[in-house]
């Protein structure tokens, strides 16, 4: 009975865990590889590896309207 009551507790403990939560290195990493495969250099680079790097992971882009 122990055991099961000590196995759900553990359950209920890491599923609460952000255990898919990226370090910076790790993401940086990530992000390096993306522009690597994509073959980008320069500044096509660095703008690929800034936009990776940023918290905004919508791929629609920002929700204000572009002037034209």
């Amino acid at each position: 009975m122990r055991t099961a009551i000590l196995a759900a507790a553990l359950l209920a403990i890491s599923l609460g865990a952000p255990s898919f939560a990226l370090t910076q290195d790790a993401k940086m990493e990530t992000c390096k590889f993306g522009a690597d495969s994509k073959k980008l250099q320069g500044a096509e680079r660095k703008k690929f590896i800034d936009r990776c790097m940023s918290d905004r992971d919508d791929p629609r882009g920002s929700a204000a309207p572009k002037a034209q």
